[in-house]
């Protein structure tokens, strides 16, 4: 019966057409997103299907994008950035969708508008990590518990609040790793309403 109950998926290719896929919680399996570059004119686009409807919190779960040969590079190298974690490729595109605005969440509210990242962002924010003595497996855990992470400013996000942890509250090294890992959405904290709240919370240090 659960053979019947999900279709295979199917990539289909049009010119002129969005790349469209539904897309689902993080932590729900889904089937492979294919995303390839064309090789056919310069205007090509290519049409996805998922084979399973994601779950969302969102008035309009399926969402589309149109990639074109640049696109898919792009995310293609992002990929690549994420694979010395040992995710799958539905796992990547979990990740690069969330982060990215691709996939709608929570997270970003209505802010976050969608968009292609490119691999000098999402390095620059591994490699940043990394700094804060944060092993490949611990990077591994974060990622899976806050994509939204690599979508963040490294700037004015990452490292300003790695800066009032350090210096506001005393937190550095191993301490410093320890709090990343049980709450890394702080990392993307740009607000602190001081108890008077402006419907921001999901960013807000009122909740550190």
């Amino acid at each position: 019966m659960l053979a019947k109950a999900l279709p295979s998926p199917f990539l289909t290719f049009h010119h002129g057409s969005p790349l469209r896929f539904s897309s689902a919680d993080l932590a729900q399996p889904v089937h492979r997103l294919n995303i390839f570059p064309l090789k056919s004119t310069q205007n090509s686009r290519v049409s996805y299907l998922s084979s399973k409807q994601w779950e969302l919190q969102s008035t309009s779960p399926e969402l589309n994008i149109t990639l074109d040969d640049d696109d898919t590079e792009k995310w293609a190298a992002c990929r690549e950035c994420l694979s010395t974690f040992g995710f799958s490729q539905e796992e990547q595109d979990k990740i690069l969708g969330k982060a990215f605005g691709q996939v709608r969440s929570p997270y970003w509210g209505e802010e976050r508008k969608p968009e292609i990242p490119n691999h000098e962002t999402v390095n620059g924010i591994l490699d940043y990590l990394r700094h804060l003595s944060l092993s490949d497996d611990d990077l591994s855990k974060l990622l899976k518990k806050f994509p939204e992470v690599l979508g963040c400013s490294l700037e004015n996000e990452l490292k300003n609040n790695v800066q009032i942890l350090e210096q506001q509250w005393g937190i550095t090294g191993k301490p410093l790793r320890n709090v990343l890992l049980r709450n890394p959405k702080l990392l993307g904290y740009n607000v602190d309403c001081k108890g008077d709240c402006i419907a921001q919370c999901t960013r807000c240090w009122a909740r550190f």
